[in-house]
């Protein structure tokens, strides 16, 4: 059975993105070359993202013609590669179904369509930042694992990453990474009861 992932970049004091720079703002982030080389590393191993809908419009203003532009760095060669093969799943009740290559979108019975998905061919389905849908998803406890990308900032306020959650989730730290900006990647599994 394939996994969902939340993978996603959060402050020590629990924001994903920061309201005082503008909405979803995430000019906080720290990154550095061995960041990018695990990130990409890891991205290359699944096939399907998924995401909310501001994320999925940002990425697709973006990702598809990254590698296009004048000196684009490696990162974003690969990256722009990954992207364009990749499914893309968006959670969204206003997106309309018209247009959007190689994407499903799911604007209802999201427990039903996400077991679905989760019986189907493919890897591990990433969910790349996506607040509202990662709230959506922890809402009917369908995460199965966290990649944590904890970064070297309070921000004291903003959008958290832990909302919604109904029950006590038990998590099993599986791995950690500490990256040369500081940041440390907490790899957890939840547990579920057999």
């Amino acid at each position: 059975m394939r996994k969902i992932v939340s993978f996603v970049h959060v402050s020590l004091d629990g924001f994903v993105a920061s309201t005082d720079e503008g909405m979803h703002s995430l000019g906080w982030i720290s990154i550095s070359d061995d960041l990018f080389a695990y990130v990409e590393q890891r991205i290359q191993q699944t096939d399907t993202a998924l995401y909310g809908r501001v994320t999925y419009q940002m990425m697709e203003s973006y990702w598809p013609t990254a590698a296009d532009k004048p000196n684009p760095t490696q990162h974003e060669i690969d990256h722009s590669r990954w992207y364009k093969n990749a499914r893309k799943i968006v959670l969204s009740k206003t997106l309309p179904e018209k247009n959007h290559a190689n994407t499903k979108i799911i604007s209802s019975n999201l427990t039903d369509e996400i077991a679905k998905l989760k019986q189907g061919m493919g890897s591990e389905i990433l969910v790349f930042g996506s607040p509202s849908a990662t709230h959506a998803l922890m809402a009917e406890n369908l995460i199965d694992e966290y990649w944590l990308f904890v970064n070297p900032i309070l921000l004291g306020r903003g959008i958290p990453l832990f909302k919604n959650i109904k029950d006590r989730t038990a998590l099993k730290l599986v791995k950690s990474n500490i990256f040369a900006s500081g940041v440390v990647c907490l790899h957890y599994e939840v547990k579920r009861s057999q």
